[in-house]
């Protein structure tokens, strides 16, 4: 029995697994190059910027923190 984990840790036969994989394909195929080309465009515009890719939040709470410390000091300054 050939077994293939698949996303989300479930197993399925390797016979099934080819079956799936050719209707996506055959499905991927007959959708038109535009239509293929507009989901693309739109899943790119959705993910979020690169450096929040990589490193999660801790570049926006390093941008946060630097800002309030450039606040308290603007304010010492006056």
């Amino acid at each position: 029995m050939n077994e293939i984990k698949v996303k989300g840790g479930s197993k399925m036969k390797s016979e099934d697994y080819v079956r799936y994989l050719t209707e996506q394909f055959v499905r991927y195929l007959e959708t038109p190059r535009e239509e293929r080309k507009k989901a693309r465009l739109e899943h790119k515009e959705d993910r979020p910027p690169i450096r929040a890719q990589l490193f999660g939040q801790i570049p926006d709470a390093i941008e946060s923190y630097a800002a309030q410390i450039k606040k308290k000091i603007k304010k010492r300054s006056h």
